[in-house]
């Protein structure tokens, strides 16, 4: 039975190795996303572009929430993983 669905099937085989790539550039840029030294390095970043003035407090405030919330969503998924 292997050897007929292959047989059958492999018109498709474009499309699920497309979907395949798809999958692993989806995972790579959700490592990347959740990765915590890349979110420590723009809070860090974040804080010297206020130090030197290119960012008023709201701005600020607004962005390191946001990479404060996506640090502990990384948090989260590696304590589940």
């Amino acid at each position: 039975m292997g050897l007929l669905s292959d047989v059958l099937l492999l018109p498709l085989a474009p499309v699920r190795g497309s979907l395949w790539v798809m999958e692993q550039v989806v995972a790579d840029a959700e490592r990347q996303y959740y990765d915590p030294s890349a979110i420590k390095a723009q809070l860090a970043a974040l804080e010297e572009q206020l130090e030197a003035g290119e960012l008023d407090e709201e701005t600020f405030d607004r962005h390191e929430d946001a990479l404060l919330d996506r640090l502990e969503a990384s948090r989260t998924r590696q304590s589940g993983a």
